[in-house]
């Protein structure tokens, strides 16, 4: 069960992360056109973080997840210096596609063919 720490922990290092992000300047990051951390899921003893990204563009994610974990180094870090942890998590990185699978269900669902029924009137 996590406590309000670790959730207080959880929003530092996504805020001081998003800030990082925007630094980063190998290509294969660079690629990408928005890059958003959506949710950050950090070990109780604050020795791993899972960091999950949400992507706006079309881009190769191999070679994108290739280039932030090069940079995983220097954002833990900059991490380590910006929070003041007693020990700074390892950041382990993974896309977040749940933003493109909800804006494929809101397509499908608004290419349904649903005819809208007459409203009644209540005077009856």
């Amino acid at each position: 069960m996590a406590t309000n720490k670790l959730f207080r922990t959880n929003d530092d290092i996504q805020y001081v992360l998003s800030n990082l992000l925007r630094s980063i300047k190998d290509p294969r990051v660079n690629q990408a056109k928005m890059l958003s951390i959506t949710r950050v899921d950090t070990t109780g003893d604050l020795r791993y973080s899972k960091i999950y990204l949400s992507v706006l563009g079309e881009i190769n994610e191999k070679e994108f997840l290739k280039g932030i974990k090069s940079a995983a180094p220097w954002l833990r870090r900059e991490l380590g210096a910006a929070l003041k942890l007693r020990y700074t998590p390892e950041l382990i990185f993974e896309l977040d596609k749940s933003i493109e699978q909800g804006a494929y269900i809101n397509t499908l669902i608004s290419n349904l063919d649903i005819k809208e029924e007459q409203g009644k009137d209540d005077d009856s």
